[in-house]
């Protein structure tokens, strides 16, 4: 909480007074059914105060507070019993798969030079700093799993990268791991180049489809379209559909792009469409849309329907700022 600047920070811009915030999740962990509920405010000293926690299944409610030991103790309502491991034995399985949500927005300058950013508290970095740490990682504790990544992705590249041929990992005189790429050369003996020569898209969709085959808890991405060909990002929710079909990993993308949203594939009930008003971002299901729904039922994509519906009101003032 603190290195997001306080619950002030976390607020939307348009709450009116000094709202709580909340949270409110449902999971699936092997089958079984589980919510987890979360409301949370500050006093008078701006410290933070657990004002609502629930853990239920459909059949049985784990934890609901605050209860009779926080009314006689205060101090508990600083923490969620979530986080504890002394009072999440009866639903630990919830804080694993919170736990395993991951965030990815591969940075390819911080790739390249990893000492350029070090996340607080020593976290994972969803930026990439220590992307090829996690690789070179991987390789030394999960070897074979780490050469079946590979070769997948090794596979998926020489589709993707003109002349592209290998790849590899290797660590330097120093210990700090590189990845290095063979391609196509008029010299049969061309030397490998490592990852400070490859290209932006090149670095990104790297970063995309090891994220994509590393884990199984859900994946956050963000614009994963950025430097990529729009003939790669057409096929991007095959790709991650294909990656994930045994794991059934829960993939979350934001994006603005009509070619990710082209793929035929994706339903109106899988789109969630944001719409900034005057009062904050209001949330909804594209199958919520009777038009929607008949357009796509029509056969034209998910990008032709929703994107003009969330575009800013009048977008060519911003030219006529620029001009005259």
């Amino acid at each position: 909480m603190s290195r997001r600047g306080g619950i002030s920070r976390l607020r939307s811009l348009y709450a009116r007074r000094e709202p709580d915030i909340g949270l409110e999740v449902d999971l699936d962990i092997e089958g079984r059914a589980w919510g987890y509920r979360l409301r949370f405010g500050q006093d008078n000293a701006r410290r933070l105060i657990v004002k609502e926690e629930r853990v239920c299944r459909p059949d049985k409610c784990f934890l609901e507070r605050p209860d009779a030991e926080d009314a006689a103790d205060p101090g508990r309502l600083a923490q969620t019993h979530l986080e504890q491991v002394n009072t999440n034995k009866e639903f630990r399985e919830v804080a694993r798969a919170l736990a395993s949500v991951r965030y990815l927005h591969i940075v390819p300058q911080l790739v390249r030079e990893p000492g350029r950013y070090a996340p607080p508290g020593g976290d994972s970095d969803p930026y990439g700093g220590d992307f090829l740490e996690r690789l070179a990682r991987t390789q030394k504790e999960q070897t074979r799993t780490f050469r079946s990544r590979l070769r997948r992705i090794n596979d998926a590249l020489k589709v993707a990268v003109p002349q592209f041929r290998d790849l590899k990992l290797e660590r330097d005189e120093t210990g700090r791991p590189h990845l290095f790429a063979r391609h196509e050369h008029w010299r049969p003996r061309a030397g490998w180049q490592s990852e400070d020569q490859f290209s932006d898209g090149t670095l990104r969709l790297l970063g995309l489809l090891w994220a994509v085959v590393e884990g199984t808890g859900p994946l956050l991405l963000e614009d994963p379209e950025l430097s990529l060909h729009e003939a790669l990002i057409r096929l991007l929710p095959s790709i991650m559909w294909h990656a994930t079909r045994k794991s059934r990993r829960q993939i979350v993308i934001s994006t603005h792009s009509a070619a990710l949203l082209s793929d035929g594939g994706i339903a109106a009930e899988e789109v969630l469409v944001l719409r900034p008003t005057r009062n904050g971002t209001t949330v909804e299901l594209a199958s919520a849309s009777k038009e929607v729904r008949v357009l796509l039922e029509k056969g034209l994509a998910a990008g032709e329907v929703v994107l003009p519906r969330v575009a800013p009101e009048n977008p060519e003032q911003l030219l006529l700022k620029f001009v005259g």
